[in-house]
């Protein structure tokens, strides 16, 4: 037979031998009890010193401890000689749905976010709309009647320079006050070829918006002054130069309107281009 094997029949009897041992703790007990009670009877005399009383009792305690102790010794050998198998421990499946194992935890609903109080603290708005501040309209310009009104004079007359080609307009305004707004339109009638040559003015022409246009069988030259602008008091020249058809021409049907604004008032004027006693008129 191999050592090998006698020491597994040998391991094999301890461990028999310590699981069938069982000490009688009941009958140890019942023997230091009875020496004790031995000891305190007046009538009971020891064939033993007290001394050698003691000692028996210690000495089978004694032993059984021994015995024991040699027991556990036997079987801690035996279980350290013997190689463990590992064990782990796997959790049981759980019985739901496929799905419950495979998703993961759902995440607890976050907590609803605090209402946060309107900081506006100003009274609700009434529901009848606040008139808006009226604003005043610029008055309307009356209808020119005559070559004056009010600060403002005005004479229209061609110009002795022209000749039987070309022609030029003037259209004199004087005025007595500062003008805020002024709007001069000459208007010189189609009597045959007539074209636009160019025109002026002698107030500063940066302060001033001017166009020519054809309307209704006329050329129309039109200064405007601008918003920001203003007309000192004086004597004034807007002067539309054309050309025409070879030969006299005649200017009859020619007129020119004044529109101007002093002292928050509205004016106008308007004239023509006929005859006067100075001589000019038709060309």
């Amino acid at each position: 037979m191999r050592q090998q094997d006698v020491h597994d029949e040998l391991r094999a009897r301890l461990h028999g031998t310590a699981e069938a041992h069982e000490p009688d703790r009941a009958r140890i007990l019942a023997r230091v009890e009875r020496g004790m009670a031995a000891k305190a009877r007046p009538d009971h005399r020891a064939t033993l010193p007290p001394v050698f009383g003691w000692v028996r009792v210690v000495s089978a305690t004694a032993a059984v401890a021994a015995v024991l102790g040699v027991g556990g010794y036997a079987v801690a050998s035996a279980v350290k000689d013997t190689p463990t198998e590992k064990t782990v421990s796997v959790s049981p499946t759980p019985s739901g749905s496929p799905d419950a194992t495979s998703r993961p935890p759902s995440r607890s609903a976050a907590p609803p976010a605090p209402s946060v109080p309107s900081k506006s603290s100003s009274p609700r708005a009434s529901s009848t709309p606040s008139s808006s501040p009226t604003v005043s309209a610029t008055p309307t310009a009356p209808a020119a009647k005559g070559e004056q009104d009010g600060p403002l004079w005005s004479d229209g007359s061609v110009d002795p320079h022209s000749n039987d080609f070309w022609a030029q307009s003037n259209v004199t305004l004087k005025t007595s006050e500062q003008l805020t707004a002024l709007t001069v339109q000459l208007k010189v009638a189609q009597t045959g070829g007539v074209s636009n040559a160019g025109a002026w003015r002698s107030l500063p022409e940066t302060d001033f918006t001017q166009t020519v246009t054809e309307q209704d069988g006329f050329l129309v030259y039109t200064w405007t002054l601008k918003p920001d602008a203003r007309v000192a008091v004086g004597q004034w020249v807007f002067a539309g130069q054309y050309n025409h058809e070879r030969g006299g021409r005649n200017a009859k049907d020619d007129s020119y309107t004044i529109t101007g604004s002093a002292g928050g008032r509205q004016y106008a004027v308007t004239g023509d281009f006929a005859t006067h006693t100075s001589g000019e008129g038709d060309s």
